[in-house]
């Protein structure tokens, strides 16, 4: 873990996603956070320890969704598959396909495996998964303001963690998708998943992976307005903690009440033709139960001393 020295800082941005307005100075305690996301082996050892089984390896709880006929239904999450033509951007159904048996152990199906992935993220763990790994660790999800606190490395008012080009010098600082989402990628390799952690440059507090690769899991129940959360502009926000449980729910899913938390950083699916989220103010709603293949977390401690 690295320590990161509290502080105050302009949180979200006014030049991207209405969700990240406004602009706004917050004050947060020092902390404690992992210098990666947790990885596949991290994740094996906590599962080798406790019997931990994740929300996607189980079956459906029926007292979740009381309306929905789950007979038949499997345990399994959801998976990323590149589209075989061009799509329409506003149907995300054309490249996510829910898999039985797809997990942690199995990222992209039943017959996958993390061999040779140990050093990757974990992925396919829901809110709850995450918050289990954290207690067993001795530790807690970061709240919003901490991660984005941390993924800014120091640095004020930037846009990217690096600075306020994308590619400066034509440089790729982070695992997105580098081609035309979700049909093809330029990538040397191919690869349009996750990478080891570390594969890309650190931030001005030693953090890896902060932006891309995966997103992360936060402590703090999301809601998209963020206007009126400081009383004047020259006071800042002291450790903010986000909306309440009834504010998360979706509007558009008025039948669904099953709350939202904030994710951050993006993930290896963020392109620039589509979820330009590789940045530190970006945020996203996640459902608690969503397992996907492209969601992870890491972890921070509060207690002094350590």
């Amino acid at each position: 873990m690295r320590h990161i020295e509290g502080g105050t800082f302009t949180m979200g941005s006014g030049r991207f996603y209405p969700e990240e307005r406004p602009p706004r100075r917050v004050k947060v305690d020092s902390f404690w956070i992992d210098e990666t996301p947790v990885t596949n082996a991290a994740f094996a050892e906590f599962v080798a320890a406790t019997g931990y089984r994740t929300l996607a390896e189980l079956p459906p709880d029926p007292r979740l969704y009381p309306e929905a006929d789950l007979e038949g239904v499997e345990p399994g999450s959801l998976v990323f598959r590149k589209t075989s033509g061009l799509v329409h951007l506003d149907d995300p159904s054309r490249w996510w396909a829910f898999v039985p048996g797809a997990d942690w152990r199995h990222p992209t199906g039943p017959d996958s495996s993390i061999d040779a992935l140990e050093n990757h993220p974990v992925v396919h763990v829901a809110h709850c998964d995450a918050e289990a790994y954290a207690k067993w660790a001795g530790k807690s999800l970061p709240t919003e303001a901490e991660w984005e606190y941390a993924a800014r490395g120091g640095a004020e008012g930037q846009e990217y963690a690096w600075g306020d080009e994308l590619t400066p010098g034509g440089q790729i600082l982070a695992n997105y998708w580098l081609g035309l989402f979700p049909v093809s990628t330029t990538k040397a390799d191919g690869n349009y998943r996750t990478t080891p952690v570390g594969r890309y440059p650190a931030n001005g507090y030693g953090l890896v992976d902060m932006i891309g690769n995966v997103w992360e899991w936060t402590r703090d129940w999301y809601a998209a307005a963020q206007a009126g959360k400081t009383k004047s502009p020259c006071c800042a926000i002291a450790n903010p903690r986000g909306a309440t449980l009834a504010q998360s729910y979706d509007d558009g899913m008025p039948d669904v009440r099953i709350g939202r938390k904030v994710m951050k950083g993006g993930s290896h699916l963020c392109a620039v033709n589509y979820c330009q989220r590789y940045r530190p103010a970006a945020r996203h709603p996640q459902q608690i139960d969503s397992a996907t293949s492209h969601i992870g977390f890491r972890c921070v401690s509060r207690k002094k001393g350590e």
